[in-house]
């Protein structure tokens, strides 16, 4: 009888043996039970993508065999790259002592590289603080964190592999750079002037207007032409004809002035007794006797001029008396400099200048329509700005209208701005920086000069734009740039 209990309690404790030994089906999914807390996930000042989490595993109830390997993963918005972070792992109580006992004795790590290592007491409270950290990647924007759960400890564990999302992470930047439109102000009345030159050959010492002397027919018939355009089109009136006479240096200043007054004064005479139709009081006569300005500007585009440094010093360094400056000029030597400079370009700057003022009447957005083909220089910047928006902002014929208007007011910040934004929306970006290069350096063009190398991916040029903008004074160009600056970090590996 002994003998046969012994037996029996062999049998059972046996059976226990076998029972831990024998891997078992049942619950492998597990993450429905685990809840994440306090999520954070940050790009540290080293650039490294930092993952803190708190595991809340109250509800967990993990089977004593299983051993659970929670592996969060970074995965990029379209699901093309990911990175893996270190794992948690939570054991239940027999897979815990196992992996101790073994661990202790075989000297080997089951969970390399994991985060934390717990031993799960089912119906208990339990956290486990998460940190971790890999580098940045720029792929990471607008991606999420994953959580990936290994079961290990049963037949078919792999059957239970699990995926869950904690949410997205790293929220695309997209800064908001000041890139105004700016209204138009209406021009009340349009007044414009072309500014033109007579170089009229003279006898020596004579100031008459001699029509057959030379080529001073052709010459006169062009003054005479170029006014009776402006005085028969119906849309200008004429408000004032401004003649100004200049002299070249040789003889004496005093000489000069006299000179360039009485021909300036014959010029406009000539004008007056050939262009009847036009009121005389709208002539006005003026002179500024020698012309050191043009005569220094003919001698910079004369490159073969020798010692053309030296002629140019003279200019540059003769101050108040000129009669002085001419002598130094004909002390050059060799005497064949100066002979060079009263022949070649003495005669440049031997001219009347006359300017015609007048007014240009208001056009329509029809008749604009036609004007902007060929004379955009006679509308102003609103009308144009009336004709673009008729044809509905970001089409074609906007685009091309706004950039007409900059070629006839090249140097008008609100032309330029608004069509270079034209231009930027419309993905013309190369054309907008051609056309922001050859314009003055103004803060609000700079500004735009900026969001449009932005736009173009030249993130450097557009932090150099952005730079020059707010030192001109133009303060939201300095709000540009920190918003800038920070993208640039944001999105740096």
């Amino acid at each position: 009888m002994m003998e046969e209990r012994r037996m029996k309690k062999y049998i059972i404790s046996l059976v226990f043996v076998l029972a831990a030994g024998i891997p078992v089906l049942g619950q492998t999914s597990y993450l429905s039970e685990i809840k994440i807390v306090n999520r954070e996930v940050a790009k540290t000042a080293d650039r490294q993508a930092r993952v803190k989490m708190t595991v809340n595993l109250d509800n967990l109830d993990i089977k004593k065999q299983h051993s659970l390997r929670v592996v969060p993963v970074i995965l990029s918005a379209d699901g093309s790259q990911e990175q893996e972070l270190p794992p948690f792992v939570v054991n239940g109580k027999v897979r815990d002592k196992m992996q101790q006992r073994t661990e202790a004795f075989e000297h080997v790590d089951f969970n390399p590289g994991a985060v934390a290592k717990i031993r799960r007491k089912n119906g208990e409270a339990q956290t486990v603080d998460y940190e971790a950290s890999v580098p940045f990647k720029r792929w990471m924007i607008g991606g999420n964190l994953q959580l990936r759960a290994y079961v290990t400890g049963c037949a078919q564990c792999n059957d239970g592999d699990e995926t869950a999302t904690t949410g997205d992470i790293f929220p695309p930047m997209t800064p908001a750079y000041y890139s105004p439109f700016i209204q138009p102000k209406e021009e009340i009345v349009k007044r414009r002037s072309e500014t033109r030159s007579a170089r009229l050959q003279f006898r020596q010492d004579s100031y008459r207007i001699e029509p057959k002397y030379k080529g001073n027919q052709a010459e006169l018939d062009t003054v005479s032409n170029s006014i009776a355009l402006v005085k028969d089109n119906d849309d200008l009136t004429i408000t004032g004809i401004y003649v100004t006479g200049y002299a070249s240096p040789e003889g004496t200043f005093a000489y000069n002035m006299k000179l360039s007054e009485r021909r300036a004064k014959a010029f406009t005479e000539y004008m007056k007794d050939d262009l009847k139709a036009i009121d005389p009081q709208l002539y006005h006569v003026d002179w500024k006797g020698e012309d050191w300005v043009g005569l220094r500007e003919e001698v910079v585009k004369c490159s073969d001029l020798p010692k053309r440094e030296e002629v140019l010093d003279i200019i540059d360094h003769c101050g108040d008396d000129k009669d002085a400056c001419e002598k130094q000029l004909k002390a050059l030597v060799p005497p064949t400099i100066y002979q060079y400079l009263l022949k070649e370009l003495y005669p440049a700057v031997r001219r009347n200048e006359y300017r015609i003022e007048y007014n240009v009447r208001h056009f329509t957005v029809e008749e604009g329509r036609e004007m902007i083909k060929n004379h955009p220089e006679l509308m102003s910047v609103s009308e144009i700005q009336q004709v673009a928006d008729s044809y509905g902002k970001g089409s074609p014929e906007y685009v091309n209208c706004l950039v007409s208007g900059v070629k006839a007011y090249p140097n008008d910040v609100t032309a330029v701005n608004n069509a270079a934004l034209a231009l930027m929306e419309a993905n013309r970006t190369d054309e907008a920086i051609r056309l922001l290069d050859n314009v003055p350096a103004e803060g609000e063009l700079l500004n735009m000069k900026g969001v449009v190398y932005v736009k173009a991916g030249n993130l450097e040029k557009a932090v150099q734009a952005f730079s020059e903008a707010q030192a001109k004074g133009y303060s939201q160009a300095g709000e540009n740039l920190t918003q800038l600056k920070q993208y640039m970090e944001y999105m740096a590996e």
